[in-house]
């Protein structure tokens, strides 16, 4: 069900991102580029003490942003937990770097997603990932300046399905798109990526 929104952003991706790709002056990745594209922006929302926390304290950090729900029965584990592994072993190889880096999980579902919710799911991955949550505006007016696509899916005996893109994106120090990191080509990819990509 998650197969049609990556394939949009993937698309909208690779439009945005195809004019720099010529210049030849950097590694390729194995993501997909977003230089150039308008997409992110500074957010606040609510941590897993009900504190509000702000993209803003973490400038001059690189940013991996990823949009999902603690209720998802396996995509959003599985991308979460081959981005950490990811994470890992490029802070094998470059531990300073790898320190520079600030993973977010946002939920889509602030309806179910408590703030002590998120900080559980996001703790179950490494205590490096914030997990962030808010009211359901304010968590639709970020989603969409990152241009997630998000519906309600179908019911489910245990509640109901989320459909939504399924991109961890990854920021510079200024908060600007770099990529959509490969997680769906698993961990090495990832740490492979972040080694091209963060300086």
């Amino acid at each position: 069900m998650f197969q049609p929104f990556r394939t949009i952003f993937i698309g909208l991706a690779l439009a945005l991102g195809a004019c720099q790709q010529s210049a030849g002056d950097a590694p390729p990745i194995a993501g997909v580029s977003l230089a150039g594209a308008t997409i992110g922006a500074p957010f606040t929302l609510t941590g897993k003490d009900g504190a509000r926390v702000s993209s803003g304290s973490f400038k001059g950090k690189y940013r991996i942003v990823y949009f999902g729900y603690t209720f998802c029965p396996d995509a959003c584990p599985t991308d979460m937990n081959v981005l950490i592994q990811g994470l890992t072993r490029f802070a094998k190889q470059s531990p300073a770097l790898a320190a520079e880096i600030q993973p977010f999980f946002i939920t889509i579902d602030p309806a179910r997603d408590t703030p002590e919710r998120v900080g559980q799911f996001a703790a179950a991955f490494s205590p490096k990932l914030i997990g962030l949550t808010g009211s359901q505006a304010e968590i639709d007016a970020v989603a969409a300046k990152f241009a997630v696509v998000k519906s309600k899916g179908r019911e489910t005996p245990g509640g109901y399905l989320m459909e939504h893109t399924r991109h961890a994106m990854l920021l510079g120090r200024n908060g600007e798109p770099i990529e959509i990191l490969p997680t769906f080509d698993g961990p090495d990819a990832v740490a492979a990526d972040l080694a091209k990509s963060v300086k």
